[in-house]
């Protein structure tokens, strides 16, 4: 018991989280300063799940009849033809080049077909359309409010004019009502991100995702705790304003509007060099390095703000080189467009193939059940 309370106690020392001379009394709230206080960090949680009721909501009985309304479909265009041997096969592991060969010898088939399976199956496990439209628009949904509701709060706060009002005066810095509100629910927000990406639409970037909730999580609760909600709230307002225009992009993109979605991508694109590699390193991360230090006396919770600030900007830049490498190819690929041909065969290759797969499937059901009626 005595041990716990000593790494308790050493955990939430002063001199860990404030600068040096001033304690936890200097800014406790009270009835003329309402500080942050670090209790209040356990209201996220239910929140969080308030939110993703909310969610569930919109999307049931707003986001799932617009979409419809625009044509989308809640179906999958190609479903793989039913085999047991290939189902077994399919969710009892992972399946290398060998166990295709040797799957395509049992079943007489090529490996090719074998392979397109599989594509096929992985494909069934994957969200429609629908659902995939329902996500965004929620995600749409939500940064537009949060972009707009700390634009207009932060709009007549002193720090968003002039950055060095984030450590002048530091510590003694009061949360008001809406910042806090912006606080609590962003970080809700995240939190939900976080409990229901397990759930959503799986990417090729899930862990990258998972690691920005997480180090958002614990960027906003450090800067909660230690009081920096000003410079918190300045990097709140930056992250938001590009991922409105992604959303909105890729809804674009499952309603089959491609030249919007091309054009709210490039907005996309030029918001998020300039907010996400321009004003997020250039602006905020040099005040936190270069100016808070000629302002403030450092200390270590500091450094552990300005290291997952750093954090967050690597993912911004491999992120930032992936966009890059999509608006790219989107680029070349636009300029193919004229030339169908490769296009039209892939079509015929296709259906051929899935002709040639249920006559396969069809055939093997056939021996199977001739082999049980003979026995």
């Amino acid at each position: 018991m005595n041990t716990l309370k000593n790494i308790t106690s050493a955990f939430w020392s002063p001199d860990i989280w404030l600068p040096p001379n001033i304690t936890w009394e200097d800014i406790k709230p009270n009835s003329e300063n309402k500080y942050a206080d670090y209790q209040h960090l356990i209201f996220p949680v239910p929140m969080a799940f308030i939110l993703l009721l909310m969610r569930y909501t919109l999307e049931r009985n707003c986001f799932s009849p617009f979409g419809r309304s625009l044509g989308i479909k809640n179906t999958r265009t190609k479903i793989a033809p039913p085999n047991e041997i290939l189902e077994k096969a399919y969710t009892s592991r992972k399946i290398k080049h060998k166990q295709i060969l040797a799957l395509a010898k049992q079943l007489d088939w090529s490996e090719r077909q074998i392979e397109r399976w599989l594509r096929l199956r992985r494909s069934q496990d994957k969200p429609s359309t629908l659902t995939k439209f329902c996500e965004n628009s929620w995600r749409c949904s939500y940064y537009t409010y949060s972009f707009f509701y700390g634009l207009i709060i932060l709009w007549n706060k002193p720090w968003l004019w002039d950055i060095k009002q984030c450590y002048r005066n530091y510590p003694y810095h009061s949360v008001s009502n809406d910042v806090w509100w912006y606080y609590m629910i962003s970080m809700a927000f995240y939190w939900s991100l976080s409990i229901s990406q397990f759930f959503d639409v799986k990417r090729k970037d899930f862990w990258q995702m998972f690691i920005h909730h997480i180090v958002t999580i614990v960027l906003l609760s450090f800067s909660w705790v230690a009081n920096l909600t000003r410079i918190g709230s300045l990097v709140l307002l930056v992250h938001d304003s590009a991922d409105i225009f992604l959303e909105v992009a890729k809804m674009a993109k499952y309603a089959n509007y491609q030249k919007f979605c091309d054009f709210v991508f490039v907005i996309f694109t030029i918001l998020w060099i300039v907010t996400r590699v321009g004003i997020f390193p250039f602006w905020i991360i040099y005040s936190t390095l270069i100016e808070a230090p000629k302002l403030v006396p450092m200390f270590p919770a500091y450094y552990v703000f300005n290291t997952l600030l750093c954090l967050l900007l690597i993912l911004h830049l491999i992120w930032t080189y992936v966009i890059i490498k999509i608006a790219y190819n989107a680029f070349y690929a636009g300029q193919m467009e004229g030339d169908i041909r490769s296009n039209s065969s892939e079509d015929v290759s296709d259906a051929s193939e899935n002709n040639a797969l249920v006559n396969n499937t069809t055939n093997y059901i056939n021996k199977r059940s001739s082999r049980q009626k003979a026995h």
